[in-house]
C-alpha cells in the first residue's frame, strides 16, 4: 500500500467510525508507525478533509451529529480540582461537552475539541490528564474557560447551568 492509498484508507476508517480512532490503532491496522499516521492526518487536513483530534483519537466531522440538539456556550471558572465535577454535571444532566475554549493574550481563542458524551468519556479524559501529567487549557487563564455544549433540549441546559452555578463553577 502506498502513501496515497494509506491516506484514503485512513479517511475510510474514520468515516465509518462513530467513535474516535487513536493514531496507535490506525498504525497497527495499517502496519506503519504512529508518527506516519500523525503525518498522514496532517496531510489529510491540508487537503481540506475535516478530521480533528480529540483526547481519545481522531474523528471525521459529522455534519449531522448535533442535528436537532440545542448548542450553547457556557463560561466557567474553576481549578483542576473541579474539572471532573464540571464534566460529570454536564453529561449527567443530558449534555455533551464538544470543546473547551480559552482566550490567550497572544493567540486569541484557543479551542480544544473534547467530544465528551458520557461518564466513561469523562473518566477516560481524566485518566489521560493524570497519566500524561498535563494541564487543561483553562490553566492558561486562571481557570476561566468556555465550553460549547450540546443538549437534548432547553430543560437539560437549564439543569446543567443551575447545577454548575450551585457548585460555584459557572462564571
Amino acid at each position: 500500500m502506498n502513501s496515497v492509498q494509506r491516506r484514503e484508507k485512513i479517511i475510510e476508517i474514520l468515516s465509518d467510525s462513530e467513535a474516535p480512532v487513536s493514531a496507535t490503532a490506525l498504525s497497527k491496522e495499517l502496519s506503519v508507525s504512529r508518527q506516519v499516521i500523525v503525518g498522514d492526518i496532517a496531510l489529510i487536513r491540508a487537503f481540506g478533509v475535516d478530521v480533528f483530534a480529540t483526547p481519545r483519537g481522531y474523528l471525521m466531522k459529522n455534519k449531522d451529529e448535533n442535528e436537532g440538539r440545542l448548542i450553547k456556550t457556557i463560561a466557567c471558572k474553576h481549578g483542576t480540582d473541579k474539572l471532573g465535577e464540571e464534566l460529570y454535571i454536564i453529561v449527567d444532566n443530558g449534555g455533551a461537552v464538544l470543546d473547551v475554549i480559552v482566550e490567550h493574550p497572544i493567540y486569541g481563542d484557543l479551542t480544544g475539541p473534547l467530544h465528551i458524551f458520557s461518564r466513561y468519556d469523562v473518566d477516560e479524559f481524566l485518566k489521560k490528564t493524570m497519566e500524561q501529567t498535563v494541564q487543561p487549557l483553562s490553566s492558561l487563564t486562571e481557570g476561566i474557560h468556555l465550553h460549547t455544549i450540546s443538549c437534548v433540549d432547553e430543560e437539560s441546559f437549564k439543569r446543567i447551568t443551575a447545577t454548575l452555578e450551585q457548585k460555584g463553577i459557572l462564571l
